[in-house]
């Protein structure tokens, strides 16, 4: 007998509801390749619904004292704390991540981030009065945008989630949320959790909703005359859409894409360190990170030593039974993914070497094996393009110019890292690498206090920080004659 599926539903205005003209999709656990719920596949009647939610609560919301939105925020991550055991099992159901490392490494901060706006929301404030003109005072407001149509990924649904509605409610807006359509669960959870502290607090209903469905969906989102900012994490295909919709009406647009950042290896590193950095920051997730350190450019004196350090090192990192106590990585997203990692592989120029990995793992699930490639060139499709997979691959450089140039040789600019012992160099390379972050001897620590984002294809706007808190606010000047 076939196990009934997991029924998820959308929430509108207070309430659990199925899509009003019944369709679902089924939600595929990755580690497995089998189906283990069932969404909704919602269309426009679901969209206009939350939409007129979100459109009703916005007043109140708005008005309400910076304490009211920090208490129900506080709130939020102190029953997500609470429930966290239900919030992991939904979260690495979606994903196939391990539990036990989900735990340690991704809710910590996620409980942090909200905290974080949660003090954030008690902080939005304009410039000081002044007057600029004689007889004439001037001051501004710091407002709310309004309803926040927002479109988050799959590969860290849980915590994309966090970055997309908690600056939006700190500061005033009201949110409909989509998550993926192959990772809906814990974003559904985090609906419940909510809209439980919202009714609890006798807040409006339709402050927060979710909105499950595919890409028409999110589409039918970002198009709807309501929401006056869409906010997307996705790929660069998806952004170029979202701006190209939300120009129609001049929404604002906040957009996180893709990246390829470099991970730029001087003679003078220390070589054991930086293998070990530059492992766990390519293979955490998968590699199924935008920052995550997979293009990595090693001065030609030390590259030989660096492969096979790394390549030894990649040879020992565990995926696999997202259950076992030492899986470090789990599946790919999905078969298609899967199918799309392994295809750079499989397309690799012969100048090319796979020094470790370059095939799949098992053959239930979508697990792919951690993969380092030498030889490459700077135009080669692999150093081009975004893998979005467990995949490092390694140049060789002969010069602090020649690193510069080739680290910015591409069309993304989100993340870059430098490992270096000379401060005075490692300034140069901060100045001159033209992404959004430079992490220099470390490679993807985040922290709620500072910005995440990029510029060129990678997007724009910031999440996390004072600065993504500004984004969900609008400026308004107001002069009185004295």
């Amino acid at each position: 007998m076939t196990a009934e599926l997991r029924r998820l539903r959308n929430y509108i205005d207070g309430e659990f509801r199925d899509a009003a003209d019944g369709r679902t999709t089924e939600v595929i656990d990755p580690a497995t390749g089998k189906a283990y719920a069932t969404a909704p596949l919602s269309a426009a009647a679901d969209v206009d619904a939350a939409m007129a939610a979100a459109e009703d609560a916005f007043p109140a919301w708005r008005d309400a004292t910076p304490a009211t939105r920090q208490k129900a925020i506080l709130k939020i991550a102190d029953v997500l704390e609470a429930r966290q055991d239900e919030l992991l099992a939904a979260e690495c159901e979606n994903t196939g991540k391990p539990l036990e490392l989900t735990r340690q490494e991704e809710l910590p901060m996620m409980l942090d981030q909200i905290r974080f706006f949660a003090g954030a929301a008690r902080m939005l404030e304009g410039k000081s009065a002044g007057e600029y003109m004689e007889g004439l005072t001037s001051f501004v407001r710091r407002e709310p945008i309004g309803v926040c149509a927002q479109v988050a990924p799959w590969n860290y649904p849980m915590m994309m989630a966090v970055w997309k509605f908690a600056p939006a409610l700190a500061a005033g807006n009201t949110v409909v949320l989509k998550p993926s359509d192959t990772t809906p669960a814990s974003t559904v959870f985090l609906a419940e959790v909510i809209g439980g502290v919202l009714s609890e607090l006798g807040l409006p209903r339709g402050i927060f909703n979710v909105v499950c469905g595919d890409r028409d969906t999110g589409r039918l989102m970002v198009e709807h005359p309501v929401p006056a900012m869409a906010s997307i994490t996705g790929s660069v295909r998806a952004g170029t859409e979202v701006a190209g919709s939300a120009a129609k009406d001049l929404k604002r647009v906040h957009l996180e894409l893709g990246g390829k950042a470099p991970v730029v290896v001087f003679e003078d590193a220390d070589i054991p360190t930086a293998v070990e950095g530059i492992r766990d920051g390519g293979f955490f997730n998968a590699g199924q990170d935008c920052t995550a350190a997979t293009r990595v450019l090693v001065h030609e004196s030390v590259h030989d030593e660096f492969v096979t350090a790394l390549a030894k090192a990649a040879a020992e990192v565990r995926t696999g039974d997202p259950a076992h106590p030492d899986c470090f990585y789990g599946p790919l997203n999905s078969a298609s993914h899967l199918e799309k990692v392994s295809g750079f592989i499989d397309r690799l120029p012969a100048h090319a070497k796979v020094e470790s990995g370059g095939e799949r793992v098992g053959e239930q699930g979508y697990f792919y094996a951690p993969t380092v490639v030498s030889g490459l060139k700077q135009d080669d499709e692999i150093v081009q393009n975004e893998v979005f997979g467990p995949v490092i691959t390694v140049q060789s450089f002969s010069s602090e110019e020649e690193a510069v140039r080739w680290s910015n040789d591409v069309e993304y600019a989100l993340a870059s890292s430098v490992w270096t012992k000379d401060h005075a160099r490692a300034m140069r390379m901060s100045k001159a690498l033209d992404f959004g972050c430079v992490w220099i001897n470390t490679h993807i620590p985040l922290v709620a206090e500072m910005p995440h984002g990029g510029f060129k294809k990678s997007g724009y706007g910031k999440d996390l920080s004072a600065y993504g808190f500004d984004d969900y606010t609008r400026v308004k000047h107001v002069m009185t004659a004295l």
